[in-house]
């Protein structure tokens, strides 16, 4: 697949994700399973065939799809391998970003990061977490200073940028544009993964780092931001789903081309959720693909346990997506959902 074959029209960008996943990402998802950082050629191949640029818009090179057609594009990728996917996931967020900040960097960067010749990550997970911020932004002449810490930031080692999300003393947000290259003022810590070990997750410490003005997107008053957070919660039930399609085709119970009633439903409550019933609706995308992949480790038998299986390889996945994203209110509902009965 090259980039001048790029499929304009929706449909055509859905067949040709699950086309890269069936045929790609799938048949080596245990070897990138296997591999410290995902293959530099993988994410390569996704760039090539304008996956960098699916939520960007068509002026700059994007390939300027819906909202539905973005969810449905990564489930369809997720099928394949979810550590590629989860990677190229983390990219759109601030391509997102970008698209919404000012005009020169824009300019600058909007073009580079659709076609991937930019790759960038995001590390603002702290935000949500109640207490004393774990990130601060400190205004002073010359530019913001970041210290503290960010967690679970994926893509290191394979990314250009990072998109920041640090607390000002006023408690608003500061969005900001980072290299993600470790020094002095930016030391680099991984995180042994039990699964996704090969997404490139760690933990970042900034010590006084200085961010420029022109890397500054903005600052973004809380209230504003919490509202935003809430709807965004949708994207991420697509890896649950993209990880429901591999079970039911490992298992035989779904065709290639054709939707299974399960996820067709999980998707629908997921759709039409609104910002309060999207807790519920990731919850169940979490909770379907969790049984899809104990029912495949339980018709694959004893070699669901060795490593490098499909099966045990998804089992380990389908647990990681129960905390991925999570937030308070999917956390409640998972618990209530996992309660044994009475």
């Amino acid at each position: 697949m090259v980039r001048d074959a790029v499929p304009t029209d929706d449909h055509g960008v859905i067949v040709a994700a699950r086309q890269l996943a069936d045929e790609v990402l799938a048949p080596s998802a245990s070897e990138v399973d296997a591999s410290p950082l995902v293959p530099l050629e993988r994410l390569d191949a996704l760039a090539a065939a304008g996956f960098y640029g699916l939520a960007g818009p068509r002026s700059a090179g994007g390939l300027g799809v819906d909202r539905e057609t973005f969810f449905r594009a990564v489930e369809e990728l997720a099928s394949g391998c979810l550590t590629t996917a989860f990677v190229l996931g983390q990219h759109h967020g601030a391509l997102r970003a970008v698209e919404a900040g000012p005009p020169a960097l824009r300019d600058r960067l909007l073009a580079p990061l659709c076609s991937g010749a930019v790759r960038a990550g995001i590390a603002y997970a702290g935000l949500r977490r109640p207490g004393p911020p774990p990130l601060r932004a400190r205004d002073e002449a010359g530019g913001w200073r970041l210290e503290g810490r960010a967690d679970w930031v994926s893509g290191f080692g394979r990314v250009d940028l990072l998109l920041v999300g640090a607390r000002t003393d006023a408690g608003d947000v500061l969005w900001c544009l980072v290299e993600a290259r470790p020094g002095a003022q930016l030391a680099v810590t991984p995180l042994g993964l039990g699964a996704m070990g090969a997404s490139g997750t760690v933990s970042l410490s900034f010590s006084g780092l200085l961010v420029d003005p022109e890397a500054v997107i903005g600052v973004e008053e809380d209230a504003q931001w919490r509202r935003r957070d809430a709807a965004s919660l949708r994207a991420n039930g697509s890896f649950a789903l993209g990880l429901g399609r591999r079970c039911l085709l490992l298992l035989g119970e779904a065709g290639p081309n054709a939707d299974h009633p399960a996820l067709a439903t999980a998707r629908a409550r997921l759709d039409r959720a609104a910002n309060n019933a999207l807790a519920a609706a990731r919850a169940e995308a979490a909770l379907l693909a969790h049984r899809l992949a104990a029912r495949l480790v339980a018709r694959t038998g004893g070699r669901a346990v060795l490593r490098g299986d499909p099966a045990e390889r998804l089992a380990r996945e389908a647990s990681f997506l129960l905390v991925f994203g999570q937030t308070a209110a999917i956390k409640g509902e998972l618990l209530e959902r996992l309660s044994p009965a009475p």
